[in-house]
C-alpha cells in the first residue's frame, strides 16, 4: 500500500503522512504533518532519520518496496526527539549490524535516556562516513532546536537533509515545495515561528556553515523537500531574515474579551494604527491559535495584548498566549526595538491590563505608550480619545520618544 518516492537516483523518501497531526506541543497544526525518513541505496544502505512510533510500519513497508529493512548498513540519527527517532527501537531489533550514528555528546545521551542502550556511534562536528560513491558529512547545528541537532550533508548529490531547519508541518500528497505553491512558506514561516525562533543567534551561525556547501535539495524532517534553486533561495534567505531579529513597521492586536468592551478598545488601537499608517491585524484569541497568532508577531514592531479583568487577574486565554509567547520571543531585546501596548477594560480594579503589562515588559517589549486600562466600556469620546493616543505614540516612538505617553 504504502510506496517510496525516488528524489535522486537511488535515494527515496520512505517517511510518513500525518493527515490528522492537529496539536504539536501547543503548535496548532490544522494542515496535519510527515515525518521524513530517507533511504540511500550505494554499497551500504543508510537511513537518514526515522519517524514517530505510531507510524513505524508505514516507514517499513515504503523501505521494503526498495530492500529488506534488514539489510540497512547506516542509520542516522540527526535529532533524537520521538518525531524522528521513533522507530528506532524497532530498526534495532530488524537490522541489529547496523551502525546508529548521532550526536556526540547528546545525541547518545538523549537517545539513551529515551530508549535504552541502543549502542550508537556519536560523531563529532565535522565527521565523515563513507558510504561508497557516497560520503556522508555531519555538521552539529546546536539549538536549531535541540541540543543534539546536526545535519548530514551528501557532497555527491548536493543534498541537505536539514533536520527541523527549512521544515514545515504540512500534510501532502506532494513531496516537493514547488508543487504545492505559496503555502509552504507561510507554514515555513508558522513553523519557523513556533519553533525554531528562539535559537535565531544558533540559525545564524547554522546559516554561515551551510552557506559553504553546494546544495540542490533540502530534504527537511517535516513537510515537502526543497529541490529548485528559486525555492531553496528564498527560504534561506526568508531564514536569513527572521533569524536576523529584524521587525518590521507593522502591528498586532490580540485580544480577548467577556462583554465587549475590550473588543471595542481593540478596535480602537486598531484604528489608531490605520491613522499612523501602520500596517495592523486583529486577532481574537477565541477565534484564532496561539501558534497563528505568533507568526504574526514574528517581525511586527508594535504588539497590544488587551484583556479584561476576570476574577482579579487577566483572562486565562490571555495569560497563556503570552506564557507561550514569552518561550519564542527574542532573546535580549534592545529598548524601543518591540514595542507592547497592554490594554483592556476593568469593573472595580484593573488587574487584567495591569498583569499584562507586567507580563509584555518580562517577555521584553518597550512600554512606550502606557498601560491603557479603562473602567466598564468606553464610549464614543473615550474610544476616539484612545484612537488618538495611539495615533500619537507611533509617532513618538518613530521620534525616539519611549517614554510613556498612555493614560492609565
Amino acid at each position: 500500500m504504502y510506496r517510496p518516492l525516488e528524489i535522486a537516483p537511488n535515494i527515496y523518501w520512505v517517511g510518513a503522512i500525518d493527515w490528522n497531526e492537529r496539536n504539536f506541543h501547543g503548535y496548532t497544526t490544522d494542515r496535519g504533518s510527515t515525518y521524513n525518513a530517507y533511504l540511500i541505496v550505494d554499497e551500504k544502505v543508510a537511513l537518514i532519520d526515522t519517524v514517530k512510533a505510531a507510524f513505524t510500519d508505514e516507514m517499513l513497508e515504503r523501505i521494503s518496496c526498495v530492500v529488506d529493512p534488514s539489510k540497512i548498513d547506516v542509520i542516522v540519527s540527526n535529532h533524537s526527539e520521538r518525531d524522528h527517532s521513533g522507530a528506532l527501537p524497532r530498526l534495532r531489533a530488524l537490522c541489529p549490524q547496523a551502525t546508529i550514528y548521532t550526536s556526540k555528546p547528546q545525541g547518545a545521551r538523549f537517545l539513551n535516556a529515551l530508549y535504552g542502550d541502543l549502542n550508537v556511534t556519536p560523531v563529532a562536528n565535522g565527521e565523515e562516513v563513507s558510504i561508497g560513491a557516497r560520503t556522508l558529512h555531519f555538521a552539529q547545528v546546536t539549538m536549531v532546536h535541540w541540543p543534539d541537532s546536526m545535519v548530514t550533508y551528501d557532497a555527491h548529490d548536493k543534498i541537505l537533509f536539514s533536520n527541523d531547519a527549512f521544515g514545515q508541518h504540512l500534510a501532502t500528497s506532494q513531496r516537493f515545495a514547488d508543487q504545492v505553491g505559496e503555502v509552504v512558506f507561510a507554514q515555513a514561516r508558522t513553523y519557523y515561528a513556533n519553533i525554531v525562533a528562539p535559537y535565531a543567534k544558533q540559525v545564524r551561525k547554522a546559516l554561515g556553515v551551510l552557506g559553504a556547501l553546494d546544495i540542490a535539495t533540502i530534504c527537511p524532517s517535516h513537510g515537502v523537500i526543497w529541490r529548485d534553486a528559486e525555492s531553496i533561495g528564498r527560504i534561506v534567505d526568508l531564514y536569513t531574515s527572521w533569524s536576523s531579529e529584524e521587525t518590521d513597521e507593522s502591528a498586532l492586536v490580540v485580544y480577548d474579551s467577556m462583554w465587549h468592551a475590550t473588543e471595542g478598545m481593540a478596535d480602537a488601537i486598531v484604528e489608531g494604527f490605520t491613522d499612523a499608517g501602520v500596517p495592523v491585524r486583529l486577532m481574537d484569541l477565541k477565534n484564532n491559535a496561539m501558534s497563528d497568532i505568533v507568526s504574526e508577531a514574528l517581525t511586527a514592531k508594535y504588539l497590544a495584548v488587551g484583556s479584561p479583568t476576570l476574577n482579579s487577574t487577566m483572562m486565562a486565554t490571555v495569560a497563556a498566549f503570552l506564557c507561550y509567547l514569552r518561550g519564542l520571543t527574542p532573546r535580549g531585546m534592545k529598548p524601543g526595538e518591540r514595542i507592547g501596548i497592554p490594554f483592556g477594560s476593568y469593573g472595580w480594579a484593573p488587574a487584567g491590563p495591569s498583569e499584562v503589562a507586567d507580563e509584555l515588559a518580562r517577555i521584553g517589549y518597550t512600554n512606550a505608550l502606557g498601560t491603557f486600562a479603562h473602567a466598564w466600556a468606553g464610549d464614543d469620546a473615550y474610544l476616539d480619545e484612545l484612537r488618538a493616543q495611539v495615533a500619537a505614540g507611533v509617532e513618538a516612538v518613530r521620534a525616539g520618544d519611549f517614554g510613556e505617553t498612555g493614560a492609565e
